[in-house]
């Protein structure tokens, strides 16, 4: 805070200094020579007088200086320990202020916490659900495939067991010699096989005097053993393959089997013939090319 010095009038002084310094000439002037004690202590008494009244306004000048500047560093000092108050209020306010945002953030670092930890929970949980749910519909999947498969192996073993009849007709059409039967029953067992080969499945016959391959031919003699150059005589069930995978072998018979069962058929016809004729009995099993077909036929189907 500034402030003006105040201003001492110096009129007042120099009058009584130049009052005492006159009276001291005055008193030297009107003085015997040589002075006495008590001329030589006024002279000097005013003399002093006068200087020191010359001297006091430039001191009572310095004092109130002095204290001028005392005061204003005083207010200075009031000002900045003021200063230094309101530094301390903001100092404490922000103190105050970190105090709240700490707390602040150790509710947010704390809600945070519990939020990962709900998310982690519900994401457990919803990993169980999933898990759960994939392993039902697997386990729905197996049971519809295993469904599928049953319903497909009983769809193949019904369709060769068709087959298997159409070409048990036709080949007793072909032993009977009429031309307009075999016709009719081949277009027939033609048309039932195009339908099956739509599906996939596909029968083949093996041709008289193909090499006996075990891999695709099977004896309709379960105990005879074939020998390695020994070929194919009669085919009497037809093999079949799905979808280019072996479903079940051909059944067939060798020749040398075949001329056997002339020579055996010729010696017993005739008793054959009479023992048909004079009793009755279960109807004969199918037969293909005079070769009977094993009743359990599809059960030997490779699936």
């Amino acid at each position: 805070m500034n402030q003006t010095e105040p201003k001492l009038s110096k009129i007042p002084f120099i009058i009584g200094d130049a009052i005492l310094v006159g009276l001291a000439y005055i008193i030297y002037h009107q003085s015997t020579r040589p002075m006495t004690g008590w001329q030589m202590l006024f002279f000097v008494l005013c003399g002093a007088l006068g200087a020191w009244i010359a001297v006091l306004p430039f001191l009572l000048e310095y004092r109130a200086a002095l204290k001028l500047s005392e005061t204003n560093t005083l207010t200075s000092a009031v000002s900045q320990i003021q200063n230094v108050e309101q530094l301390a209020a903001q100092i404490g306010a922000a103190t105050a202020q970190w105090q709240n945002v700490q707390e602040h953030s150790a509710k947010t670092v704390s809600t945070a916490d519990e939020v990962a930890q709900r998310i982690a929970a519900e994401a457990q949980g919803f990993t169980e659900f999933l898990q759960k749910a994939n392993d039902g519909e697997k386990a729905h999947l197996r049971l519809e495939v295993e469904k599928l498969k049953r319903a497909e192996s009983e769809w193949l073993q019904i369709i060769i067991r068709m087959l298997d009849h159409t070409y048990a007709l036709h080949q007793a059409a072909i032993r009977s010699a009429q031309s307009g039967l075999i016709e009719q029953l081949g277009n027939f067992q033609n048309a039932c096989r195009d339908v099956a080969r739509r599906t996939g499945l596909a029968p083949f016959i093996p041709n008289a005097g193909d090499p006996f391959d075990p891999q695709f031919h099977q004896l309709a003699d379960t105990n005879a053993q074939p020998q390695p150059d020994a070929k194919v005589g009669e085919v009497v069930a037809t093999g079949y393959s799905f979808q280019g995978q072996l479903l079940r072998a051909a059944l067939v018979t060798l020749q040398t089997e075949i001329l056997e069962r002339v020579e055996e058929f010729v010696e017993a016809a005739p008793e054959i013939a009479v023992e048909e004729m004079t009793q009755g009995g279960d109807p004969a099993p199918m037969q293909v090319n005079g070769q009977s077909v094993p009743p359990n036929l599809e059960e030997q189907t490779l699936l």
